[in-house]
């Protein structure tokens, strides 16, 4: 049932058992003429059975997005990324880890597809030696994303 649907089945629904609630427990003389207070009554008890009916029977949660599309920018295998300001090449993840380079801003490395939360293993070519560690992505962009 779509969500609109099935939020107006549970308003209507609050509608007519505040109705007959209203009729049952308040004075007939209340409803002989409209008045604010009868309309109080009516809005209130329709709107709060009907967001406790929507609460308890409303559209089931949907499913989580798969883990790579949270973060599109996720680690692929072989993608490039430019370093945004200088950053630590690490032994492993973490800021308690070894430093095993700095590498400087626009260097470009390349990501190995392993991922420890923020930490992406990565590859870089410095001074002809190719260095491989872990950097924190937050640190990284796509290189082919334009820089500011």
């Amino acid at each position: 049932m779509p969500a609109a649907l099935s939020a107006f089945a549970c308003y209507g629904a609050a509608l007519v058992l505040t109705l007959a609630l209203a009729a049952w427990l308040t004075p007939r003389a209340w409803w002989r003429r409209p008045n604010a207070r009868a309309l109080a009554v009516l809005v209130a008890g329709t709107g709060a059975i009907g967001t406790a009916c929507w609460w308890i029977a409303g559209p089931p949660a949907s499913a989580p997005p798969p883990q790579a599309a949270l973060h599109q920018d996720a680690p692929r295998a072989g993608g490039s990324y430019r370093v945004a300001d200088a950053l630590n090449l690490r032994a492993g993840a973490g800021v308690d880890a070894a430093r095993l380079a700095v590498l400087p801003a626009g260097a470009v490395v390349t990501a190995t597809g392993a991922q420890d939360g923020d930490w992406w293993e990565v590859r870089a070519e410095r001074g002809g030696a190719v260095h491989a560690g872990w950097a924190s992505s937050l640190w990284l962009r796509r290189a082919d994303e334009p820089g500011r």
